[in-house]
């Protein structure tokens, strides 16, 4: 099976997923802004390098050490954003079930 064709939508959105990827890894281990803007940098220098690449042999095999190197690095416990799924917030005051009514006293 040939590898995947340079600069087409496919490729382009799986260099973009692999890029935002490798940044979150890097910012679940580094919990200083100036080391992980440090570190961001050298994967933006990283993807930049293999920017060019047109084979698309050399660009399978440089996609799948990406995929290999970020599940080598891969935190045992990721920051997940407080109310995504999984996050201490997720779903915390659930809506009340349709069809309820909340008791309203009139003091006026």
């Amino acid at each position: 099976m040939p590898g995947p064709v340079p600069y087409s939508t496919a490729n382009v959105k799986a260099v973009s997923s692999l890029y935002r990827r490798s940044l979150r890894a890097a910012h679940d281990w580094i919990n200083r802004k100036d080391f992980y803007r440090s570190k961001a940098a050298e994967i933006r220098l990283k993807f930049e390098q293999n920017k060019n690449v047109e084979d698309p042999t050399q660009l399978k095999a440089i996609l799948a050490k990406t995929e290999q190197l970020l599940q080598q690095f891969a935190h045992p416990d990721p920051i997940v954003p407080a109310s995504r799924p999984g996050g201490t917030k997720y779903d915390r005051n659930a809506p009340p079930p349709e069809g309820s009514r909340v008791p309203f006293k009139n003091t006026v």
